[in-house]
């Protein structure tokens, strides 16, 4: 069992504890919050970070709007609770989850029937649990999927940071590494730094290490080098959205690798859980990508690393077109492609099953 948590609602009182990874590898810090806008500023300055660790979050955002609403009325209650909802929507326009599990949110809690306020805040906080508890059975189910896929002796190479960090618990592509460990493989990851804000080489390997994983931290310039010289089974990465032709949005970078791993025929893998396929989105070009601030990039740990005055652009994702994936791997399985086809007949047997 591991000794962090990324994630944690707290009972007395009611607050929401966030594992702070702005400060990781360098200190292990909790930040209490019980304001629903702070909470979308830990969103916005990546305290919290990873598609499903941002959806569940969010998640909780709303029983904190609603535990520390002043209403007097439910509708009143529902109001807040609404203007929190539109609130942390702003947050962060890229990764899917986050809308995905606000939906839910309102889903779970129309489902429940609450008619006063004490049943319509429990119904928050029991709907943003099972959201928590899903996401673990999720991680772990794609773990489980992509063994099939994973050799006896596998070296991968993982951009950015999809672990335990970035989820409720496990990961999602860094879930299938550490699954893959704890079914006997003998397991080797090269580690992508992930330029500007280094969630691989501050995130990524801290959490390899906590799981006793061999790995080695490569500049992102180097994964031509390693693919040509170094024996590398497969690249797993996660991601943030996918567009129903398989395109997907990811931490940037993510597209340079996968051009890499094409040009030396690595097998690239994309780890989606059902939640992050956009279904309404035909294609990655209508996907909107986040611009973040150039001190990113113009500064490291608040020390300039670049001219004073310097014009920046700091997309924080790209977008990886569907023919350069050779599968996304979800919690039911590997889908190959044609996506399109495949995605889409995927959704319609489980809304059959429904």
């Amino acid at each position: 069992m591991r000794a962090y948590r990324s994630i944690e609602w707290l009972d007395e009182p009611k607050a929401l504890r966030l594992l702070d990874q702005t400060k990781i590898p360098g200190e292990i810090a909790y930040i209490t919050y019980d304001d629903v806008a702070a909470i979308a500023g830990a969103i916005v300055d990546m305290v919290v970070r990873g598609a499903p660790a941002i959806g569940v979050t969010a998640a909780y955002g709303l029983a904190i709007a609603a535990w520390h609403s002043s209403a007097e009325t439910l509708a009143e209650m529902k109001g807040h609770v609404a203007k929190a909802d539109a609130l942390l929507r702003t947050s962060r326009p890229t990764a899917v989850n986050l809308f995905w599990a606000l939906d839910q949110m309102q889903q779970r809690v129309a489902q429940a029937k609450p008619t006063t306020i004490d049943a319509y805040r429990e119904a928050l906080v029991q709907a943003a649990h099972a959201l928590a508890r899903e996401d673990v059975e999720i991680n772990k189910a794609i773990g489980q999927a992509a063994l099939a896929i994973v050799p006896a002796e596998a070296t991968f190479i993982h951009h950015c940071n999809t672990g335990g960090i970035a989820t409720v618990d496990y990961g999602t592509a860094l879930g299938i590494i550490r699954i893959a460990h704890e079914a006997g493989r003998k397991v080797h990851v090269y580690v992508d730094e992930t330029r500007p804000r280094l969630q691989g080489s501050r995130l990524t390997s801290w959490e390899l290490q906590q799981l006793g994983i061999s790995h080695q931290i490569i500049v992102d310039g180097a994964s031509g080098f390693v693919m040509k010289n170094k024996k590398v089974d497969m690249c797993v990465v996660g991601c943030d959205r996918v567009a129903l032709n398989g395109d997907v949005a990811n931490k940037i970078g993510t597209y340079n690798l996968a051009l890499v791993a094409k040009a030396h025929d690595v097998p690239f893998y994309v780890a989606a859980p059902l939640s992050t396929i956009d279904r309404a989105m035909a294609s990655g070009d209508l996907i909107e990508i986040e611009e973040r601030h150039g001190d990113e990039i113009t500064k490291i740990d608040g020390t300039s690393v670049a001219p004073a005055g310097a014009e920046v652009l700091n997309p924080a994702f790209d977008v990886t077109p569907g023919h350069l994936v050779t599968g996304i791997i979800t919690e039911k399985g590997i889908i190959y492609p044609p996506y399109t086809e495949n995605l889409s007949k995927l959704f319609n047997t489980l809304a059959q099953e429904e």
